[in-house]
Formats: structure tokens, sequence, C-alpha cells
């Protein structure tokens, strides 16, 4: 990470199958040792497992669930006088996505289930309802935020 200026963000091409840079975005992050065509073929199979067992759009239920599970507050620590402050910030667009799809891979990864494909389909379908441990995580988050709430002021 330079310490001066900003690093630009590559803009992802859209997915061929659903045309949608979020679902780029999550075959790039489940993606291992460069097996792009495995991820796609895990992400694709959990959609058409997600469309069987809701009876709609997986692309919708996908949106859905990455909304649900997206923080607004974490906590950054900082050091003021020798003590170290855990203080409540805002997290920036890019961030909460990033975020919310690790959160929600991880979550699938720690799954008991048979293939990565129903594991992942499980827990967007949990996320897009409101539960699951991807959900815990980000309340987690956010209950962290707001008991720190009263070293806000040492915001930068």
């Amino acid at each position: 990470m330079p310490r001066r200026g900003t690093v630009p963000h590559r803009t992802v091409l859209p997915d061929p199958k659903y045309n949608n840079r979020n679902v780029t975005r999550l075959v790039g992050r489940l993606m291992w040792d460069g097996k792009r065509s495995i991820a796609e073929r895990i992400i694709y199979d959990a959609f058409d497992i997600m469309e069987q067992r809701a009876k709609r759009s997986p692309v919708d239920i996908f949106e859905q669930a990455l909304r649900q599970a997206t923080p607004v507050l974490e906590v950054k620590p900082r050091r003021v006088g020798g003590s170290t402050y855990q203080v409540p910030v805002e997290i920036r667009g890019e961030r909460k996505l990033a975020l919310a799809m690790r959160w929600l891979i991880a979550s699938a990864r720690n799954r008991s289930g048979k293939t990565m494909a129903d594991k992942l389909a499980a827990e967007l379908l949990d996320a897009a309802a409101g539960q699951g441990a991807t959900i815990r995580k980000r309340d987690e988050t956010h209950k962290m935020a707001e008991s720190n709430k009263a070293f806000a002021h040492y915001r930068w």
C-alpha cells in the first residue's frame, strides 16, 4: 500500500452467464491457486441449487444476501497516549462488499455439507433470509462498534 496517492481499482468484467460484476468478484474470492474454472463451476452449481430451492432468480438471492451481510461500521485500533482504543469508523463502499463476500465464503467453507456448491447455496439462502453465520458475524461487528461508541471522538 503506497504512502502517497491512491491505488487505482481495477474494474472487473461482468461474468458471462449472469452478466453481473459482483458474481465475478465472488468467483475471484472463492478461487484457490488460480483455478478460476473450478470456482466458476462451484458458484454456478450453487446458483442452480438456489434456483431450485427458492424458485426465484439466483442473482436476486445473491444480491439480497450481499445487502443483508454488508456491514456499516467496524472498529479500528487507535493508539492514544500509550493505550489502544477500538474506535468505531464507517466502512467505505469497496470494503463493505469485500467484507460481506469474505464472510459469506468463510461461513460457507465452515458449514457441514457434501459439496462446496451445496454449502455456498445454503449460506447464501440463509444470509438472504437474515440468518446464519454471516449475519451473526455482521451483528457482532456492529455490536462491537456500538459498545465502543464512547471512543468515537478519537476518529481521524
